[in-house]
Protein backbone atom coordinates (compact mmCIF):
# COMPACT_ATOMS: atom_id res chain seq x y z
CA UNK A 1 0.00 0.00 0.00
CA UNK A 2 1.47 3.22 -0.86
CA UNK A 3 1.45 6.63 1.98
CA UNK A 4 -1.45 8.04 2.26
CA UNK A 5 -1.36 11.68 1.54
CA UNK A 6 -3.68 14.29 3.61
CA UNK A 7 -7.02 16.11 2.06
CA UNK A 8 -6.55 19.58 3.36
CA UNK A 9 -9.70 22.58 3.05
CA UNK A 10 -10.32 25.45 4.90
CA UNK A 11 -14.11 25.61 6.56
CA UNK A 12 -16.24 28.30 6.83
CA UNK A 13 -18.20 26.88 10.14
CA UNK A 14 -18.20 24.47 12.90
CA UNK A 15 -21.22 23.14 10.67
CA UNK A 16 -18.88 22.75 7.59
CA UNK A 17 -16.32 21.06 8.84
CA UNK A 18 -18.52 18.28 10.37
CA UNK A 19 -19.97 17.98 6.66
CA UNK A 20 -16.56 18.15 5.07
CA UNK A 21 -15.11 15.38 7.89
CA UNK A 22 -18.16 13.34 6.88
CA UNK A 23 -16.99 13.69 3.08
CA UNK A 24 -13.69 12.66 3.94
CA UNK A 25 -11.37 15.92 4.69
CA UNK A 26 -8.27 15.23 7.00
CA UNK A 27 -7.66 18.68 8.14
CA UNK A 28 -8.54 22.04 8.20
CA UNK A 29 -6.77 25.51 7.61
CA UNK A 30 -9.17 28.16 10.08
CA UNK A 31 -8.05 31.31 11.78
CA UNK A 32 -9.31 34.90 11.93
CA UNK A 33 -8.95 37.79 10.19
CA UNK A 34 -6.38 39.73 12.46
CA UNK A 35 -3.74 37.03 11.66
CA UNK A 36 -4.77 35.05 8.84
CA UNK A 37 -5.44 35.64 4.97
CA UNK A 38 -8.31 34.81 2.93
CA UNK A 39 -10.41 33.01 5.37
CA UNK A 40 -13.82 32.30 4.42
CA UNK A 41 -15.09 32.01 8.27
CA UNK A 42 -13.37 34.20 11.20
CA UNK A 43 -12.80 31.88 14.08
CA UNK A 44 -12.02 33.56 17.34
CA UNK A 45 -10.28 31.58 20.07
CA UNK A 46 -12.84 30.20 21.97
CA UNK A 47 -13.91 29.04 18.10
CA UNK A 48 -10.78 27.72 17.29
CA UNK A 49 -11.05 25.44 20.47
CA UNK A 50 -14.32 24.44 19.68
CA UNK A 51 -12.82 23.34 16.11
CA UNK A 52 -10.13 21.50 17.43
CA UNK A 53 -12.49 19.53 19.85
CA UNK A 54 -14.22 18.54 17.31
CA UNK A 55 -11.57 17.63 14.53
CA UNK A 56 -9.65 15.77 17.10
CA UNK A 57 -12.93 13.47 17.99
CA UNK A 58 -13.32 12.74 14.29
CA UNK A 59 -9.54 11.72 13.81
CA UNK A 60 -8.41 14.69 11.85
CA UNK A 61 -6.51 17.84 12.54
CA UNK A 62 -6.77 21.62 12.36
CA UNK A 63 -4.17 24.30 11.58
CA UNK A 64 -4.83 27.45 12.11
CA UNK A 65 -3.87 30.44 9.40
CA UNK A 66 -1.58 33.21 11.18
CA UNK A 67 -0.14 34.03 7.40
CA UNK A 68 -1.52 37.88 7.18
CA UNK A 69 0.70 40.88 6.32
CA UNK A 70 2.20 41.53 10.07
CA UNK A 71 2.39 45.23 11.21
CA UNK A 72 4.08 46.52 13.86
CA UNK A 73 0.99 46.30 16.47
CA UNK A 74 0.23 42.84 15.16
CA UNK A 75 3.78 41.44 16.24
CA UNK A 76 3.08 42.66 19.55
CA UNK A 77 0.09 40.53 20.44
CA UNK A 78 1.60 37.24 18.30
CA UNK A 79 3.19 35.50 21.17
CA UNK A 80 -0.02 35.71 23.56
CA UNK A 81 -2.37 34.69 20.33
CA UNK A 82 0.49 32.29 19.70
CA UNK A 83 -0.04 30.95 23.12
CA UNK A 84 -3.82 30.94 23.05
CA UNK A 85 -3.65 28.65 20.05
CA UNK A 86 -1.87 25.95 21.64
CA UNK A 87 -4.28 26.23 24.15
CA UNK A 88 -6.50 25.82 22.36
CA UNK A 89 -5.35 22.34 20.87
CA UNK A 90 -5.00 23.31 17.53
CA UNK A 91 -1.91 21.15 15.59
CA UNK A 92 0.56 23.26 13.38
CA UNK A 93 0.61 27.10 12.63
CA UNK A 94 0.53 28.33 9.16
CA UNK A 95 3.19 31.40 8.51
CA UNK A 96 4.96 33.24 6.05
CA UNK A 97 6.19 36.00 8.43
CA UNK A 98 9.28 35.04 10.11
CA UNK A 99 7.86 37.36 13.29
CA UNK A 100 5.43 34.33 13.42
CA UNK A 101 7.77 31.70 14.09
CA UNK A 102 9.98 33.56 16.28
CA UNK A 103 6.79 34.30 18.70
CA UNK A 104 6.05 30.57 18.03
CA UNK A 105 9.61 29.35 19.56
CA UNK A 106 9.24 31.12 22.89
CA UNK A 107 5.18 30.97 23.29
CA UNK A 108 5.14 27.41 22.00
CA UNK A 109 8.10 25.78 21.41
CA UNK A 110 6.43 22.30 20.74
CA UNK A 111 4.33 23.79 17.64
CA UNK A 112 4.48 22.22 14.06
CA UNK A 113 5.40 25.30 12.09
CA UNK A 114 4.16 25.07 8.35
CA UNK A 115 5.88 27.50 6.18
CA UNK A 116 3.99 29.35 3.56
CA UNK A 117 5.02 32.35 1.72
CA UNK A 118 2.41 32.45 -1.34
CA UNK A 119 4.43 32.67 -4.10
CA UNK A 120 8.06 32.61 -3.17
CA UNK A 121 8.26 29.42 -1.68
CA UNK A 122 9.87 28.02 -5.09
CA UNK A 123 12.67 25.61 -4.53
CA UNK A 124 13.74 23.19 -1.94
CA UNK A 125 17.16 25.25 -0.71
CA UNK A 126 14.37 28.05 0.82
CA UNK A 127 11.91 25.29 1.86
CA UNK A 128 15.13 23.77 3.51
CA UNK A 129 16.30 27.28 5.44
CA UNK A 130 12.97 27.64 7.11
CA UNK A 131 12.95 24.10 7.62
CA UNK A 132 16.45 24.19 9.94
CA UNK A 133 14.34 27.41 11.57
CA UNK A 134 11.60 24.88 12.78
CA UNK A 135 9.36 24.57 10.01
CA UNK A 136 8.09 20.79 9.41
CA UNK A 137 6.47 21.77 6.52
CA UNK A 138 6.23 23.72 2.95
CA UNK A 139 3.31 24.72 1.06
CA UNK A 140 4.90 25.49 -2.48
CA UNK A 141 3.83 28.11 -4.57
CA UNK A 142 0.66 27.63 -6.91
CA UNK A 143 2.90 28.55 -10.09
CA UNK A 144 4.68 25.39 -9.79
CA UNK A 145 4.64 22.90 -12.72
CA UNK A 146 5.03 19.16 -11.85
CA UNK A 147 8.28 19.19 -12.43
CA UNK A 148 9.62 21.37 -10.02
CA UNK A 149 7.21 20.07 -7.25
CA UNK A 150 8.94 16.60 -7.86
CA UNK A 151 12.81 18.34 -7.57
CA UNK A 152 10.87 19.90 -3.81
CA UNK A 153 10.63 17.19 -3.04
CA UNK A 154 13.29 14.61 -3.67
CA UNK A 155 15.28 17.26 -2.43
CA UNK A 156 14.13 17.95 1.70
CA UNK A 157 12.82 16.52 4.40
CA UNK A 158 9.92 18.53 4.82
CA UNK A 159 6.65 17.63 4.08
CA UNK A 160 5.38 19.09 1.28
CA UNK A 161 2.02 20.54 0.47
CA UNK A 162 0.07 21.82 -2.74
CA UNK A 163 -3.12 23.17 -3.70
CA UNK A 164 -4.76 20.53 -5.80
CA UNK A 165 -8.55 21.89 -6.83
CA UNK A 166 -9.49 25.54 -6.81
CA UNK A 167 -9.23 29.44 -7.24
CA UNK A 168 -6.20 30.37 -6.58
CA UNK A 169 -4.83 34.30 -5.48
CA UNK A 170 -3.12 36.69 -8.56
CA UNK A 171 -2.84 39.68 -6.27
CA UNK A 172 -3.29 41.19 -3.02
CA UNK A 173 -3.13 44.85 -1.66
CA UNK A 174 -3.89 46.19 2.25
CA UNK A 175 -5.38 48.95 0.51
CA UNK A 176 -9.22 49.03 -0.11
CA UNK A 177 -9.70 49.28 -3.47
CA UNK A 178 -12.95 47.99 -3.84
CA UNK A 179 -14.06 50.81 -1.31
CA UNK A 180 -11.84 53.77 -3.02
CA UNK A 181 -13.50 52.54 -6.61
CA UNK A 182 -17.02 53.10 -5.78
CA UNK A 183 -16.36 56.16 -3.43
CA UNK A 184 -14.29 57.65 -6.98
CA UNK A 185 -17.73 56.97 -8.62
CA UNK A 186 -19.80 58.08 -6.29
CA UNK A 187 -18.80 61.71 -7.67
CA UNK A 188 -21.24 63.41 -4.74
CA UNK A 189 -19.13 61.59 -1.84
CA UNK A 190 -21.96 59.46 -0.65
CA UNK A 191 -20.53 55.63 -0.42
CA UNK A 192 -23.73 53.97 0.26
CA UNK A 193 -23.13 51.64 -2.31
CA UNK A 194 -19.80 50.42 -1.61
CA UNK A 195 -19.59 46.87 -1.18
CA UNK A 196 -19.22 46.23 2.77
CA UNK A 197 -15.91 44.57 4.17
CA UNK A 198 -16.47 40.80 4.19
CA UNK A 199 -19.39 40.44 1.96
CA UNK A 200 -18.21 38.56 -0.75
CA UNK A 201 -21.31 37.92 -2.28
CA UNK A 202 -21.39 40.88 -4.59
CA UNK A 203 -20.55 39.05 -7.70
CA UNK A 204 -17.64 41.79 -8.55
CA UNK A 205 -14.98 40.67 -11.02
CA UNK A 206 -12.21 42.28 -13.16
CA UNK A 207 -12.43 42.21 -16.86
CA UNK A 208 -9.44 42.94 -19.70
CA UNK A 209 -9.82 44.51 -22.48
CA UNK A 210 -7.95 41.32 -24.23
CA UNK A 211 -10.05 38.86 -22.46
CA UNK A 212 -13.24 39.69 -22.30
CA UNK A 213 -13.91 36.38 -21.97
CA UNK A 214 -12.16 35.70 -18.75
CA UNK A 215 -13.88 37.43 -15.28
CA UNK A 216 -11.48 37.96 -12.31
CA UNK A 217 -13.41 37.57 -9.13
CA UNK A 218 -12.27 40.53 -6.79
CA UNK A 219 -13.36 41.31 -3.33
CA UNK A 220 -12.10 43.10 -0.29
CA UNK A 221 -12.31 42.54 3.32
CA UNK A 222 -10.18 43.76 6.38
CA UNK A 223 -7.34 42.26 4.81
CA UNK A 224 -7.49 44.72 1.64
CA UNK A 225 -8.32 43.79 -2.12
CA UNK A 226 -7.95 39.94 -3.41
CA UNK A 227 -8.01 39.60 -7.23
CA UNK A 228 -8.24 35.25 -8.19
CA UNK A 229 -8.08 33.21 -10.68
CA UNK A 230 -10.69 33.22 -13.47
CA UNK A 231 -10.39 29.84 -13.48
CA UNK A 232 -10.49 26.79 -10.79
CA UNK A 233 -7.44 24.23 -10.47
CA UNK A 234 -8.38 20.55 -10.85
CA UNK A 235 -6.16 17.87 -10.63
CA UNK A 236 -7.80 15.51 -9.55
CA UNK A 237 -7.94 13.35 -13.03
CA UNK A 238 -3.88 13.42 -12.58
CA UNK A 239 -3.62 13.44 -8.63
CA UNK A 240 -1.92 9.77 -9.21
CA UNK A 241 1.05 11.93 -10.66
CA UNK A 242 1.53 13.47 -7.24
CA UNK A 243 0.94 10.16 -5.90
CA UNK A 244 3.24 8.71 -7.38
CA UNK A 245 5.72 11.38 -6.07
CA UNK A 246 4.62 11.02 -2.19
CA UNK A 247 3.62 14.50 -1.73
CA UNK A 248 2.33 14.75 1.80
CA UNK A 249 -1.08 17.17 1.31
CA UNK A 250 -3.21 18.37 -0.44
CA UNK A 251 -4.97 21.34 -0.39
CA UNK A 252 -8.51 22.06 -1.27
CA UNK A 253 -9.42 25.86 -1.50
CA UNK A 254 -12.71 26.39 -0.52
CA UNK A 255 -12.98 30.14 -0.71
CA UNK A 256 -15.83 31.65 -2.81
CA UNK A 257 -17.88 27.99 -2.63
CA UNK A 258 -20.71 26.64 -1.68
CA UNK A 259 -20.74 24.21 1.05
CA UNK A 260 -22.33 22.02 -1.27
CA UNK A 261 -19.45 22.15 -3.98
CA UNK A 262 -16.84 21.96 -1.50
CA UNK A 263 -18.29 18.27 -0.11
CA UNK A 264 -18.38 17.29 -3.96
CA UNK A 265 -14.93 17.84 -4.23
CA UNK A 266 -13.87 16.60 -1.32
CA UNK A 267 -15.57 13.18 -1.95
CA UNK A 268 -13.89 13.02 -5.14
CA UNK A 269 -10.77 13.85 -4.06
CA UNK A 270 -11.21 11.34 -1.14
CA UNK A 271 -12.57 8.78 -3.08
CA UNK A 272 -9.11 9.26 -5.46
CA UNK A 273 -6.70 9.45 -2.60
CA UNK A 274 -8.15 5.89 -1.33
CA UNK A 275 -8.41 3.75 -4.56
CA UNK A 276 -4.51 5.12 -5.48
CA UNK A 277 -3.51 4.25 -1.68
CA UNK A 278 -5.24 0.77 -2.13
CA UNK A 279 -3.53 -1.03 -5.14
CA UNK A 280 -1.05 1.55 -6.76
CA UNK A 281 -0.31 -0.63 -9.29
CA UNK A 282 -4.26 -1.00 -10.46
CA UNK A 283 -5.09 2.43 -9.63
CA UNK A 284 -7.67 4.08 -13.00
CA UNK A 285 -8.95 6.83 -12.79
CA UNK A 286 -13.28 6.74 -12.04
CA UNK A 287 -14.99 9.13 -14.96
CA UNK A 288 -17.47 9.71 -12.24
CA UNK A 289 -15.19 11.69 -9.69
CA UNK A 290 -14.84 14.22 -11.97
CA UNK A 291 -18.56 14.27 -13.43
CA UNK A 292 -19.86 15.47 -10.24
CA UNK A 293 -17.68 17.92 -10.10
CA UNK A 294 -18.24 19.02 -13.30
CA UNK A 295 -22.32 18.50 -12.56
CA UNK A 296 -21.69 21.51 -9.86
CA UNK A 297 -19.06 23.73 -11.59
CA UNK A 298 -19.76 27.23 -12.43
CA UNK A 299 -19.75 27.60 -16.56
CA UNK A 300 -18.02 30.53 -16.48
CA UNK A 301 -15.32 29.07 -14.63
CA UNK A 302 -13.16 26.87 -16.36
CA UNK A 303 -11.35 23.75 -14.71
CA UNK A 304 -7.91 23.95 -15.43
CA UNK A 305 -4.17 21.83 -14.77
CA UNK A 306 -3.19 25.46 -13.59
CA UNK A 307 0.43 25.73 -14.16
CA UNK A 308 1.08 22.10 -13.24
CA UNK A 309 1.99 20.85 -16.82
CA UNK A 310 3.46 24.76 -18.02
CA UNK A 311 6.95 25.74 -18.54
CA UNK A 312 7.23 28.18 -15.84
CA UNK A 313 9.96 30.91 -15.95
CA UNK A 314 11.21 32.84 -13.20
Amino acid sequence: MATKPELLIDAASLADMERLIEAGADAFVIGESRYGMRLPGDFDIAGIAEAAKLAHARGTSVYAAVNNVMDNRTVDTLPDYIRALAQAGVDAIVFGDPAVLMAARSAAPGMKLHWNAEMTSTNFATANYWGRRGASRVVLARELNLDQVIAVKANTDMAVQVQVHGMTNIYHSKRPLVHNYFEHQNKDGSVENVPVHGRREDGLYLIEAERPDERFPIYEDANGTHIMSSDDLCMVENLHELMEANIDSFRIEGLLKSITYNETVVRAYRAAIDAYVMDPQGYAFQDEWLDAIVSLQNPSRELSYGFFYKEQVY
